[in-house]
């Protein structure tokens, strides 16, 4: 199944190589651009199915994710599972649920996002079930590119595992020779 999301992200043309800053602060000469596989909603409802198959025993209550590509998955999963969706926002260097977001104590709660790469934005998200109460039965990604598969002591499925090299900026061998780093996103600018 693995080799049928790697095509579905390369169909929609997400699959980028060259040199990019990734939100974590490191380069890669690879990056998932996650959007162009979400503008597709027979793309996101497969890629969410198979979040939603793997949790669907789980009981889970609600599904989480943060922003932005994880308000899309989480929606999505949460219609495939039957649950209410929600979302956390940046606030500082943390993230918080807003705009009358909620967790009862207890509710079982599943995590989503999209391309996991270091796992900051999904320890984010764990600390904000945390606080607001919830309890984690699991976390979905759509691509875990980590070099290694974090463990953040709960079940953590991928779609797709396609460990992808990353570089530090101070080691960064295309840097080195002269490639334009670009700052992927809404504006797909080189980084300043």
């Amino acid at each position: 199944m693995t080799e049928k999301v790697e095509e579905l992200f390369k169909k929609a043309g997400a699959l980028l190589q060259g040199h990019f800053l990734l939100t974590s602060g490191l380069h890669s000469p690879v990056y998932w651009e996650k959007f162009r596989v979400l503008q597709f909603p027979e793309y996101t409802e497969k890629l969410c199915r198979m979040i939603a198959d793997r949790f669907r025993k789980d009981k889970v209550q609600v599904v989480a994710g943060p922003t932005t590509g994880g308000i899309i998955i989480a929606y999505e999963v949460a219609r495939q599972l039957g649950v209410r969706s929600i979302f956390a926002e940046k606030e500082g260097d943390m993230r918080v649920f807003r705009r009358g977001f909620y967790l009862a104590p207890g509710e079982r709660v599943l995590l989503v996002d999209d391309i996991l790469t270091t796992g900051g934005s999904v320890c984010e998200m764990i600390a904000a079930v945390s606080e607001a109460g919830g309890k984690i039965v699991g976390i979905g990604v759509l691509v875990d590119r980590s070099a290694q598969a974090p463990d953040f002591g709960f079940p953590l499925f991928a779609c797709h595992r396609a460990a992808t090299i990353t570089y530090s900026p101070q080691n960064c061998p295309l840097c080195a020779a002269g490639v334009p780093l670009v700052k992927p996103g809404s504006s797909q600018q080189p980084a300043t």
